[in-house]
């Protein structure tokens, strides 16, 4: 049931990390603040496709 999703950050727009969730529960799409290794900062990352 739960689904492989890729989060991008939001200032250079590469996929730095990978989670899982739930389709059923949340059908939205997930946003974190995570450290961006080529940013090297703290951004926010959204799920994309």
């Amino acid at each position: 049931m739960r689904e492989i999703v890729s989060l991008a950050c939001t200032e250079c727009k590469r996929r730095n990390y990978s989670t899982t969730k739930n389709r059923k529960k949340s059908s939205e799409r997930l946003e974190f603040n995570k450290f961006c290794r080529f940013c090297r900062k703290h951004t926010g990352h959204k799920e994309s496709k």
